[in-house]
């Protein structure tokens, strides 16, 4: 984990209130691992906390994150020209698996979760497994990086008015994608729950939770563990996770 104030070097808007920006700093060449994420600092006393943005991308020195414009933190981000820096922990938490024994992933990503899933997808294509995507969005007008998933494998897509792709949520899409020996998520919670619930337990999903400190020290991101094997009944979704196996936390 380093601070470093990254410099932006590219600002881009890819759908309504998302945005794409890349950033470059030495710190970025220890951010290996997809799934795990930054934590930014903008403004001074205001706002207070740092954002947890996910790690999209990462060539060398460059980082990309994709990020939806909600409150005043990602609304300064927003305003961020090349030129301006931006003050980044990271990385932080830990991200998703791979591993060697499983040849084919299935990745389901909705809406700013998708994101993650692009650094998870290139790795995988990298390491010569057999990659199918699903990518879930409200309307057309919302979808971004379909086509840049397509690189790494078959690009399934839903929308939940049926303006392209299969018409309804990510778990339409998974009968159509086949089989699969390990699945990825990230996405809200009532999305993850029913992918848990539809590709069962032999995958890995990707926690959105607000988050205070981003290093475990606050408590803001407590999850109950399902079936605690210790005396430990819950987990940090900053420090133990974002990432967890499915079925081991309360979603």
């Amino acid at each position: 984990m380093k601070k470093e104030n990254l410099t932006v070097i590219s600002q881009e808007n890819l759908a309504p209130r998302i945005y794409r920006m890349k950033l470059k700093g030495e710190s970025v060449r220890s951010m290996l691992t997809p799934g795990q994420f930054v934590h930014l600092k903008l403004g001074g006393r205001h706002p207070l906390l740092r954002r947890p943005i996910s790690i999209c991308d990462v060539e060398e020195d460059q980082l990309s994150i994709i990020y939806r414009v909600e409150g005043q933190g990602t609304s300064m981000l927003a305003e961020k020209k090349d030129g301006d820096t931006v003050d980044a922990l990271g990385p932080l938490g830990e991200g998703f698996p791979i591993t060697p024994s499983d040849d084919t992933a299935l990745l389901i990503g909705g809406g700013v979760g998708i994101p993650p899933l692009y650094y998870l997808a290139k790795q995988l294509y990298d390491k010569g497994k057999r990659v199918k995507i699903i990518l879930g969005f409200r309307r057309q007008e919302e979808m971004f990086l379909t086509e840049a998933f397509s690189r790494f494998g078959e690009v399934f897509v839903t929308t939940e008015n049926g303006s392209c792709g299969t018409r309804g949520f990510v778990t339409d899409a998974i009968a159509k994608a086949g089989e699969f020996d390990v699945f990825y998520t990230c996405g809200p919670k009532p999305m993850l729950r029913a992918v848990e619930k539809a590709a069962g337990t032999n995958g890995y999903i990707s926690l959105e939770e607000r988050m205070g400190c981003g290093v475990g020290a606050c408590l803001a991101c407590v999850c109950d563990l399902k079936e605690a094997e210790t005396d430990k009944s819950y987990v940090k979704a900053c420090k133990d996770g974002p990432v967890f196996q499915a079925g081991e936390v309360v979603l």
